[in-house]
């Protein structure tokens, strides 16, 4: 079993960066392929980016392609989401998430960390 927890959330302007980090700990993140989920109040929770388990390949919702960046480091046991060109639209609860199994890209998650609040100001 694996403990997820976000961090690095906050408020900023429309057009700038934040980058989050989840950290993990129970396994050896190395196990598992990793993904960025976010929801929006009154949206259902959807996929922002995946990385595959050695971080050779990423994955990304369109709607963040070209602005996010999903990265991994196993020797520090944590995955990072860099987020650029933020707009008002990206505002949500952030969450992290953990998979063993299941097809490239279509992990199957099954730990999930508490989220962390990004709000885009206009």
């Amino acid at each position: 079993q694996v403990q997820l927890v976000e961090s690095g959330g906050g408020l900023v302007q429309a057009g700038g960066s934040l980058r989050l980090s989840c950290a993990a700990s129970g396994r050896t993140l190395s196990s598992y392929a990793m993904g960025w989920f976010r929801q929006a109040p009154g949206k259902v929770r959807e996929f922002v980016a995946a990385i595959s388990w050695s971080g050779g390949s990423t994955y990304y919702a369109d709607s963040v392609k070209g602005r996010f960046t999903i990265s991994r480091d196993n020797n520090k046991n944590t995955v990072y989401l860099q987020m650029n060109s933020l707009k008002p639209e990206d505002t949500a609860v952030y969450f992290c998430a953990a998979g063993a199994s299941g097809s490239w890209p279509r992990v199957r998650y099954d730990y999930w960390g508490q989220g962390t609040q990004v709000t885009v100001s206009s």
